[in-house]
């Protein structure tokens, strides 16, 4: 409804660098492919603009869907306006479709989108993840995660995703994830982003509900949630020069506003529940009282990009919502309607974030192992290589390896190795 007509096929096969024509009828490649992608669009109203296009009969039976029917059919405006009408029902966790209807609904592009991951999946050269975005967006305040599946079409299809219509709280979704591996014998996990944008709600001290944690919230949320984005397209959420005042690169893509779409100023009071590198400190209070730290994450970054084409380089960015196009920099991604100086285009989109893996093969399970296992980092533009050097009792001999790039030494841990700086990369 913002005008990509691509799909999860073409995002796979340009994610491995073929050559595609976009939307808008440009010419597009990656330079550098990437190692691994994870197609993760909204479960809020899946494929709604394809089962439009579709005519499905189940949309059009409902109210709701015979108006954004003719709304998308008119197109420019119009459509765009239908868009953001879906965007405020998100806003309220309340669908217009019935819950029978969206069920029947999101079938037909759930499979199509297993069936793209498992057609682009080529273990040991490209890892296409199974995935879906669960859109908590109550009041704006931006509380959405990627969801990854470990595993093949065999066990992704026993399931449909989880809505924010289904429920707000995220202990539902983790409850969703523990009976989707009771059910399937499969693994899952959740990527919490963009909390820059959550009004202080993503890393609060209380659960949805309200209720302090307490050990088994502490474990679970650790069980479920083990990586968080830093970093990506709407703005950087690592820290901000107000938390990190003597930090020169704090204020990298920094956005200090919340509350997607109508956009609010950020305030004091939400910033350390906002930003990742408070949340790791935020992790240790906990721990210190419950024994648990719900917040020991290790970190990834994301371009979340809506144009089905994901590229990162600031210099060649392909867009976000928008495509290339000579006014493209004039025009709003979202605005305030009161406050001009919160209004938001899309000049000032980051070019999105990378996430890198230590991953010892190309394969589905063993990088989603290591995002399990929490050993990954966020990188942004260039696909760095990063060395770290951890533990105890180097000697003058550790220094002869070639390319260190990532040594750990530990009584029961001693792993150097080369490490394949692409990206997504492992």
């Amino acid at each position: 409804m913002l005008g990509d007509r691509l799909g999860p096929d073409e995002a796979f096969r340009f994610a491995r660098g073929e050559q595609l024509r976009s939307s808008t009828g440009q010419l597009c490649q990656l330079e550098r492919l990437y190692d691994w992608l994870v197609d993760s669009d909204h479960a809020e109203y899946l494929g709604l603009a394809q089962e439009l296009h579709d005519k499905n009969p189940v949309l059009l039976d409902t109210a709701s869907g015979r108006k954004w029917g003719l709304a998308f059919k008119q197109g420019g405006q119009e459509a765009l306006d239908a868009f953001h009408e879906l965007v405020k029902e998100m806003s309220t966790g309340k669908a217009s479709v019935p819950p029978g209807a969206m069920a029947k609904l999101m079938r037909t592009p759930w499979d199509r989108g297993i069936e793209a991951a498992e057609r682009n999946n080529k273990p040991g050269v490209f890892t296409a993840f199974i995935g879906f975005e669960w859109t908590q967006h109550v009041q704006g305040n931006n509380q959405h995660r990627v969801v990854v599946f470990r595993d093949n079409a065999d066990r992704a299809r026993q399931v449909l995703p989880f809505l924010a219509f289904d429920s707000v709280d995220p202990e539902d979704l983790w409850k969703y994830m523990a009976a989707y591996e009771e059910k399937t014998g499969g693994r899952v996990l959740a990527i919490p982003h963009n909390s820059n944008l959550s009004g202080g709600m993503m890393f609060r001290s209380t659960t949805w509900t309200g209720k302090p944690f307490d050990k088994q919230y502490a474990e679970t949320r650790a069980r479920f949630e083990r990586l968080v984005e830093a970093s990506q397209t709407k703005g950087d959420s690592e820290t901000t020069p107000r938390l990190s005042p003597t930090d020169e690169f704090a204020n990298f893509e920094r956005w200090d506003k919340a509350n997607l779409p109508s956009l609010i100023a950020t305030t004091p009071e939400m910033l350390p529940f906002n930003y990742v590198r408070s949340a790791l400190k935020l992790g240790l209070e906990h721990q210190a009282k419950l024994g648990v730290n719900p917040f020991k994450f290790g970190l990834v970054g994301g371009t979340d990009i809506h144009t089905s084409l994901s590229t990162t380089r600031a210099e060649n960015n392909f867009g976000v919502v928008t495509e290339p196009k000579p006014d493209r920099w004039k025009i709003p991604f979202m605005t305030n309607g009161m406050d001009p100086k919160l209004d938001t285009y899309i000049w000032e989109m980051a070019p999105g974030g990378l996430g890198g893996v230590w991953a010892r093969d190309n394969t589905r399970e063993a990088i989603w192992d290591a995002m399990e296992r929490r050993e990954t980092y966020c990188t942004t533009g260039t696909r760095l290589a990063v060395r770290v050097f951890g533990g105890w009792d180097f000697t003058a001999k550790d220094l002869g390896i070639p390319e260190p790039v990532w040594v750990v030494k530990h009584p029961n841990y001693f792993v150097p190795g080369d490490f394949n700086s692409s990206a997504n990369f492992r």
